[in-house]
């Protein structure tokens, strides 16, 4: 592994990293299993696991936790916060209140039950999931500040974060002499470039590492769905509109055809291809089975050249997502129509 710096923190982190979601309940629930999973990514030379509360309602981390018995020291330990915790099964839609976003009272407590599951006393990474709309971005950077200074976490990034907010918070940060994020962890792949646009530009003017989730496009760039064919794998089955949208799978075909002429899986051009923008400090490995996590380490030495750089460009033009991607984040004013609308009794008629 050849090691980068994450943003301006000095941590030296390798540039393919271990996420864990799929690690749990909702993946791989065999404890065991999962434990030799991550220590095989650890003796592959990977030194960032990467975790949140949310995944399997806090199985991820206990897993985590107790595959890093005796190894704390030698890994760079992320985790997340801020998505709905401790639903019961059958519960509403709705979350309970204070069980999530990023308030005081919540981020506090979260990091807490995150450090007993993870079985440390600090995380080197603590990470918002989600912008809180309903919480000012000044009393986040408080909390996170405190928790920093009291030695519970290094450093503090955010999450699928619009461009316009991480310059906002950055300049909060600044000007009421806050600690300030220190990464962003956006998804990415060939199908998803639209954090080129904004997103990767912004965490390179302010000195922030990038984590990219989803270099696999959720599993489409894994060279096991083909258009006209039912793909038979875990993820097929979470119901994802984006795995069966007619123009990924149309790019999927195209990209097959230049992996192909590349000669190599591509599987193994789609994560090379994330880590190659100098925006992208580490690209998210998100493996259910030992199996997966070994195919996916032997293209760890693939390079692309411009010529394949340029086809894949051709294909799918830089800074453009194909489809919607059902995990992105969407903001408030998107997906609730109220917030675009005036109130009945307010509404005129032009004459």
């Amino acid at each position: 592994m050849q090691y980068r710096t994450l943003g301006r923190t000095g941590i030296q982190v390798s540039p393919y990293a271990l996420g864990t979601m799929m690690l749990g309940a909702i993946g791989n629930p065999d404890h065991e299993d999962s434990i030799k999973v991550i220590h095989r990514a650890l003796d592959a030379g990977i030194n960032l696991v990467d975790t949140a509360d949310f995944y399997s309602d806090g199985e991820s981390e206990e897993i985590v936790g107790k595959a890093l018995h005796g190894r704390r020291d030698d890994v760079v330990l992320a985790t997340k916060v801020g998505l709905p915790m401790g639903r019961p099964p059958g519960a509403p839609a709705a979350p309970v209140p204070n069980t999530s976003g990023a308030s005081r009272r919540y981020l506090t407590r979260a990091l807490e039950a995150s450090l007993r599951r993870l079985r440390t006393d600090y995380v080197d990474l603590f990470q918002v999931h989600r912008p809180d709309p309903e919480t000012d971005i000044e009393e986040t950077l408080a909390v996170l500040t405190d928790l920093q200074r009291e030695g519970k976490i290094r450093a503090f990034g955010t999450s699928s974060t619009p461009a316009s907010d991480i310059v906002r918070t950055q300049w909060v940060a600044e000007r009421r002499g806050l600690a300030r994020p220190r990464t962003e962890q956006p998804p990415y792949s060939i199908l998803d470039r639209g954090i080129e646009r904004e997103v990767l530009p912004v965490v390179q003017e302010f000195g922030m590492g990038a984590l990219v989730f989803s270099p696999l496009a959720g599993g489409l760039l894994t060279g096991r769905y083909r258009k006209g064919q039912a793909a038979d794998t875990h993820r097929a089955r979470f119901g994802f509109r984006h795995m069966v949208d007619p123009r990924r799978l149309d790019a999927v075909e195209a990209l097959s055809v230049v992996a192909e002429q590349a000669g190599t899986p591509l599987r193994h051009l789609a994560l090379a291809f994330a880590v190659t923008h100098p925006g992208v400090t580490a690209a998210l490995l998100g493996p259910r089975t030992m199996e997966q996590l070994d195919d996916l380490l032997a293209g760890a030495d693939t390079v692309l050249d411009d010529d394949v750089l340029d086809q894949i460009d051709a294909i799918v033009p830089p800074g453009t997502d194909v489809g919607p991607l059902d995990v992105a984040y969407q903001p408030p004013a998107v997906t609730t129509a109220a917030l675009r609308r005036r109130p009945m009794a307010e509404r005129t008629v032009a004459q």
